[in-house]
């Protein structure tokens, strides 16, 4: 396969901009990594994050961002027997870990002291030819359109991960918090996939036609017309007592302030989104008689991974997507900071 020396990208300079679309050299593969040559790769509001290096994780300087990346293996290290050159795969938040400490050996490899994460720590998917560790790339089987597949890289994962977590069974109720979003529409499919009945909380009339007539949430209120949301929550589940989990895929704080009044007792709430500088809060009181469980879910493991992906394969989820060149990133960026994204995001890095 032939390999050119250098490659656009999208590279941060330094913290807070400005984006430079320019060209760079081709990394090279160590022993146990693959390259890939990146096709499309989803924008996570992460990558907004990186720029602004507005989270207590310092980012490598200069940067590449993004780690929702899909593509095709062009050159794999010497110790490297699993993965094939030719392999459709994609490269994840999780870029490498030990594979060796107690976190590692349990399955919860996010969790690794010594975990590099793609676009923010190591260079990510905002580039023609991309570096990973081999044993941390999903597995892309090639039936798979690798536009429509690359949200799933993360925000799927990690949605999925989090209805995990959050306990609920199939027939229960789950409230998603920001379900016109990237995360929020993704979470509301795996939900429904997984035998949940769905409250879509978010605003605006586009997503409520989103959430509710494209995706098929049992209810959606929208935050900023409510003159209860509590109340008004609580009244969409069946029996009134309110959801039984709450996932929090929203980017601003309040939300995080409020998911304990509603949710139903002994009910689960479980952080995911994670807006700059926030705090959880909760009464004590409440939170103790009626026993409610407050929880952070992470990014998926590999397991996690596949599972996330067979859903995908199996039809049970769609990614609304908008797919516009590399070059046009920071247009994608200003509309995520003004909120105004429905869905998800793709970048060609063809163009």
């Amino acid at each position: 396969m032939s390999i050119p020396e250098k490659q656009w990208a999208m590279v941060i300079e330094k913290t807070g901009g400005p984006l430079q679309y320019k060209q760079i050299a081709v990394p090279k593969p160590g022993p146990d990594e693959v390259l890939v040559n990146i096709k499309y790769s989803g924008v996570c509001h992460t990558d907004l994050h990186a720029v602004k290096g507005d989270w207590p994780l310092p980012t490598k300087l200069p940067l590449v961002g993004g780690h929702e990346g899909a593509g095709i293996v062009v050159s794999r290290g010497q110790l490297v027997e699993d993965v094939q050159v030719g392999e459709h795969v994609g490269v994840k938040w999780i870029n490498g870990t030990c594979l060796a400490c107690e976190f590692c050996q349990q399955s919860d490899e996010p969790l690794c002291g010594k975990a590099t994460m793609s676009g923010y720590t190591v260079d990510g998917t905002f580039q023609q030819y991309c570096l990973a560790k081999a044993a941390h790339v999903a597995r892309i089987h090639k039936d798979i359109p690798l536009d429509a597949v690359s949200p799933v890289l993360c925000a799927g994962i990690t949605v999925y991960k989090g209805l995990k977590e959050s306990g609920a069974k199939p027939g229960q109720t789950v409230a998603i918090v920001g379900a016109g979003g990237g995360l929020g529409s993704l979470a509301v499919q795996y939900a429904t996939a997984m035998g949940l009945r769905v409250i879509g909380i978010d605003s605006g009339a586009e997503k409520k036609e989103l959430v509710t007539k494209k995706f098929k949430a049992s209810a959606f209120v929208d935050y900023a017309t409510s003159k209860d949301l509590v109340k008004e929550v609580q009244a969409a589940t069946e029996d009134g007592l309110g959801p039984h989990a709450v996932l929090l895929v929203a980017v601003s704080e309040g939300p995080f302030q409020q998911a304990s009044e509603y949710v139903r007792s002994r009910g689960t709430v479980v952080a995911i989104g994670l807006p700059a500088n926030a705090y959880l809060k909760a009464p004590v009181f409440q939170t103790v008689i009626r026993m409610i469980n407050i929880r952070g879910s992470y990014v998926g493991n590999r397991r996690d991974t596949a599972e996330a992906l067979d859903f995908y394969r199996r039809g049970l989820i769609e990614c609304p997507i908008k797919v516009v060149g590399l070059s046009e990133l920071q247009s994608v960026y200003d509309l995520m900071a003004q909120n105004k994204i429905v869905g998800r995001y793709v970048v060609d890095t063809s163009k």
